[in-house]
């Protein structure tokens, strides 16, 4: 267990939190904590440091978008996996702005969730099928029409070609390798990236480049 991913579990209905924990931990996750509620889960997530927070949306009289937000403030390299049972398209959505990593529905199987946690523990953004397409879809609405690549003069011509593959959810040595160069001067790229986006994460980068249109057709 000592490599095991950490994760916390939020969710106001305790059968279904505890049913959840049980299921991730038998599987070889680290379930560190859980929470019923936004409050709870901001202040818990401080406390434990979970690697992926896996939380539903609707906490009673508090709001998983607040829990989100609060956890993101307070721990940015912590990723936030939405487990819901909406898949209504404006809670897809409003969860991915305030910062989720990705949102499953609560359909999914077991080892459909268990897949996700692990992804999403790797920096990867996961969605339910069709739901992908959806925030894609947003995020190039917002952009405009002009998807041609606009200019971004902080970065580098280099930097830009990681940004546009990391975009695409290649890991380190994948872009290494389509690049010609070591994985650890990607990651050099993707730091100095993230400093000068001033963003957190490989999620928060994905989402700049699909935003600005920088992105590989």
């Amino acid at each position: 267990m000592a490599d095991a991913i950490t994760v916390m579990v939020v969710d106001d209905h305790p059968i279904w939190r505890e049913g959840v924990a049980r299921d991730l931990t038998e599987r070889g996750l680290d379930v560190v904590a859980t929470a019923p509620d936004a409050g709870a889960a901001v202040r818990i997530a401080r406390a434990v440091r979970p690697r992926v927070v896996l939380m539903d949306l609707n906490l009673g009289e508090t709001s998983g978008v607040q829990a989100i937000e609060g956890i993101l403030e307070a721990l940015p390299e912590t990723r936030i996996l939405v487990l819901s049972a909406s898949g209504e398209h404006a809670d897809v959505l409003e969860a991915v702005k305030a910062g989720a990593a990705g949102y499953l529905v609560k359909s999914a199987s077991a080892e459909e969730l268990l897949a996700a946690v692990r992804r999403t523990a790797d920096g990867f953004p996961v969605f339910t099928p069709g739901l992908a397409g959806l925030v894609l879809g947003e995020y190039r609405r917002l952009a405009g029409t002009d998807h041609t690549g606009p200019e971004v003069p902080a970065l580098t011509a280099r930097e830009t070609d990681v940004l546009r593959l990391v975009a695409k959810g290649l890991t380190a040595r994948q872009i290494g390798e389509r690049l010609g160069v070591s994985h650890r001067t990607v990651e050099t790229h993707v730091q100095s990236t993230l400093r000068k986006l001033q963003l957190h994460n490989r999620v928060q980068l994905a989402r700049y480049a699909i935003e600005k249109g920088i992105v590989e057709e």
